[in-house]
């Protein structure tokens, strides 16, 4: 594919024209100037063009961050190619389904995941086996982070990627003189899309860690210095429960961003608490995932608001029929907006299955928003209980019991009931070695909800069932707790 043709790849081509010297990734000690990182998408792209692979052909990854990784989704953007990122944290069966799934035409990984990807060819069907639907500008397939089900893979155009770095860039204000520490895994859009991808576009400089480590991270953000970084809730949580937290030096951070699950309030004002605003983003694998986002300079009055569309994305909060809700009334969240994925891989893209209705997404989240436009994110529409026909949104109960002396997490689920139909259960992880007043607990919830919203029985455990991304997962945990004893 001529570089004409390949927008996304001339994107960050014209970026290393402009700033060829500056640098671009460090990972692992390996620096590398934008110059460099163009040079690297190049030789492979020349590499996987000299094996037959090109228009057409679904390159799977397999690794840890890397700066290889990203060259390689730039060398798929300029052959026309469609880089498919693997989730090196499911089981093997989990990814040979994908892989026969998204019809690999090749393989790569990097050599610490020697043995998962031995197992991974060793499982699916033959390189090229299958064939791949797609489409010219097809370059990206990211299949999502539920465990559950058959393998859905959103497919991703590079003028869509485009369009999200772009809404990406203007929210946050990333600019060529931003530094940008990056830990969350690449194999979701949410690592790759909010903040790496629009700074390396950008001209900026991005500190790219291997793996989320929160001693590292504290580290890093006090001797790298960098402007802003993005973590998820449960990334946030380890960060504050490390033992250098409460001397780490904040100094050099902008804002913060967060995401992938709704934000806890305790979380956010720990970090305002020193200083640090916390913007968030709403998005998914197949919106972009930039769309929904609080940027820096509202987050810290905005607390607990999810924000508003970001520039060019409609949203309707619609009801069962799809049609409007009133302010303030909760609806799921539609979106239309040129950074949603085209379709999913092997779906048609319209019609049962598809999640588009007349262009617009159904996401399966709930939201709220106030006559400002201003959107709280209330969760998923099939974690919302129904408990004596009113609707109980756990993030209502689990951002108040978070806060409680000695909790490190909370999460809400409904488990069946003979009389209300189901009823709401808490679930708590205590910070390590804590004693949690699960009776004081009870107590303050009794002052701050409905009766209907008090939980019926409230559960300890040590730890919650997680997504590779560290979204609890309310369908295992359900699970778990219908099969323990009352209490």
């Amino acid at each position: 594919m001529a570089a004409s043709a390949a927008p996304l790849y001339q994107r960050f081509a014209d970026t290393a024209a402009r700033v060829p010297d500056a640098l671009a990734v460090e990972a692992g000690g390996e620096r590398v100037t934008h110059r460099q990182f163009i040079a690297l998408a190049d030789a492979q792209a020349a590499a996987w063009a000299a094996q037959g692979l090109g228009a057409g052909s679904c390159i799977g990854w397999l690794g840890h961050n890397s700066v290889a990784m990203l060259a390689g989704l730039l060398a798929c953007a300029k052959l026309g190619a469609v880089f498919v990122p693997l989730n090196w944290r499911l089981a093997p069966a989990e990814l040979v389904a994908m892989a026969d799934h998204a019809g690999l035409s090749a393989l790569q990984h990097t050599p610490e995941l020697d043995g998962l990807a031995a197992q991974l060819r060793t499982g699916a069907a033959p390189a090229g086996g299958t064939t791949a639907p797609g489409q010219p500008g097809d370059v990206l397939l990211v299949y999502t982070s539920g465990t559950t089900g058959e393998p859905k893979g959103a497919l991703h155009t590079q003028q869509g990627m485009l369009a999200n770095i772009d809404m990406a860039l203007a929210v946050q204000g990333i600019s060529a003189a931003d530094r940008v520490l990056a830990v969350l895994p690449l194999f979701h859009v949410g690592g790759l899309c909010i903040q790496v991808l629009p700074a390396l576009a950008a001209g900026a400089a991005v500190n790219l860690h291997a793996r989320f480590d929160p001693g590292a991270w504290l580290h890093d953000v006090a001797h790298w210095r960098p402007g802003t970084s993005l973590l998820v809730p449960a990334v946030m949580q380890a960060v504050l429960a490390h033992p250098a937290w409460p001397a780490a030096d904040l100094s050099a951070l902008r804002f913060l961003n967060s995401g992938s699950s709704i934000v806890p309030v305790a979380l956010i004002e720990a970090f305002h608490a020193r200083g640090v605003p916390v913007a968030q983003v709403y998005g998914s694998t197949e919106t972009g995932p930039f769309s929904i986002a609080l940027a820096p300079a509202e987050a810290m009055s905005q607390v607990g608001s999810t924000g508003r569309p970001a520039p060019g994305v409609q949203l309707r909060l619609a009801d069962a029929a799809g049609q409007p809700v009133p302010a303030g009334d909760v609806g799921e969240i539609w979106l239309r907006a040129p950074n949603l994925m085209r379709s999913y891989h092997r779906l048609p893209p319209s019609g049962p299955g598809s999640g588009f209705a007349d262009g617009w997404f159904a996401t399966g989240d709930l939201a709220r928003a106030d006559a400002r436009g201003w959107v709280t994110v209330v969760g998923r529409s099939k974690d919302m209980l129904i408990s004596g026909g009113e609707n109980i949104y756990p993030a209502e109960i689990e951002n108040i019991a978070a806060t409680w002396p000695g909790v490190a997490e909370a999460a809400v689920v409904g488990l069946p009931d003979a009389r209300w139909g189901e009823v709401p259960v808490l679930v708590l992880v205590p910070q390590p070695g804590a004693l949690v007043d699960v009776a004081g607990l009870q107590a303050h919830l009794q002052l701050l909800l409905a009766r209907f919203k008090q939980p019926r029985r409230t559960v300890l455990m040590d730890a919650v069932p997680r997504t590779a991304l560290g979204k609890v997962q309310k369908a295992a945990l359900r699970a778990l707790l219908a099969g323990a004893a009352p209490g």
